[in-house]
């Protein structure tokens, strides 16, 4: 006797309501996750920020003062020249190197800054000051 084997396949409307179904999960999710990207930027900048922070106050704490502007973080990594000059600067560096923002730009750095001993801020990702959203200005006085 022979056995009559049945193989049944999808339909084309099984396989386009399944299409269809995917096609809204996407549009529902997408948006979200595409949003995230920018707000990781904006933390990455802020914790970046913050670790350069903590470097320039070790510095402060084994030279007495900040580095000048034209000495500039590039101080934190290695011994810098020029006034003030550094008394007890760490061999090893305060950074391994000067990070860029998550946008590739420069953080700005001037010392003594006009909110305090130094303003450290990153222009986000517009690259200029001002801005809105993800291209505002993140500056070290608003997240500490």
């Amino acid at each position: 006797m022979k056995r009559k084997t049945h193989q049944r396949g999808f339909t084309l409307i099984e396989i386009m309501v399944v299409m269809v179904i995917l096609g809204l999960l996407v549009a529902v999710v997408a948006p979200n996750i595409m949003g995230r990207s920018d707000q990781a930027k904006v933390t990455i900048a802020k914790t970046q920020i913050s670790n350069i922070a903590n470097a320039l106050d070790l510095y402060r704490l084994d030279n007495s003062r900040y580095p000048s502007t034209q000495q500039g973080l590039e101080a934190l990594v290695n011994r810098p020249t020029g006034n003030p000059e550094p008394r007890n600067w760490n061999p090893d560096g305060y950074l391994k190197s000067v990070p860029e923002d998550p946008w590739g730009n420069l953080y700005q750095y001037v010392s003594p800054g006009s909110n305090g001993p130094y303003d450290l801020y990153s222009l986000g990702s517009d690259g200029q000051e001002g801005g809105d959203g993800d291209a505002t200005d993140i500056s070290v006085h608003e997240i500490n």
